[in-house]
């Protein structure tokens, strides 16, 4: 990838432990699957952030690291590797995909908006575990589902997030805010 490419390229946000090796020439649609399980996801937080909702595209890429937020000239995309996905589906199922792209979903629009209910002071990681809290209480998942997605959040974690019990308060603080009862995360 050429130098001035990677300095327009900001990443928000990476599960995984390399996104170095990440070439945005290999952005590829997302499969029939992956645009299913994000239709919810994209659904539950529209409401939670308009009128300032941003447009967020996704993809597949077998050299992302994982799951990642990419910005360039203003715009965001998801970039998922399929191969990893493939992995946490098989071993959690949709919730956690759904999960994942929710917390994904959370950098854009915390980037975008700023309701009163997420504390600016939290880290960009945690501002992103609110909106996946929120998501996750909007997508009215079974109780048995949102544990899955709890757990595959717990597995899966970005670098940079703090510890699981910090991530699980704030988790509990969207989800209670978007009509959840958070006493049952």
């Amino acid at each position: 990838m050429p130098n001035l490419l990677i300095l327009m390229l900001q990443l928000l946000c990476t599960l995984g432990t390399n996104p170095d090796t990440y070439n945005a020439y290999s952005d590829q649609s997302p499969s029939p699957d992956a645009m299913e399980l994000s239709r919810p996801v994209n659904a539950s937080l529209a409401t939670v952030c308009r009128p300032n909702c941003p447009t967020v595209q996704l993809f597949r890429n077998p050299s992302a690291a994982n799951s990642m937020v990419v910005t360039s000239d203003g715009k965001s995309k998801i970039v998922y590797n399929p191969d990893f996905f493939t992995r946490v589906y098989e071993a959690h199922g949709d919730a956690a995909i759904q999960a994942i792209l929710a917390h994904e979903l959370g950098h854009v629009l915390d980037a975008a908006t700023q309701p009163v209910w997420i504390k600016r002071e939290w880290s960009s990681e945690l501002r992103a575990d609110a909106w996946t809290g929120c998501a996750l209480a909007r997508l009215n998942l079974t109780p048995r589902a949102t544990k899955v997605a709890l757990t595959a959040l717990s597995k899966y974690a970005p670098a940079a997030a703090p510890d699981w019990l910090m991530r699980l308060q704030v988790l509990r603080a969207g989800y209670g805010q978007c009509g959840g009862d958070a006493s049952k995360l």
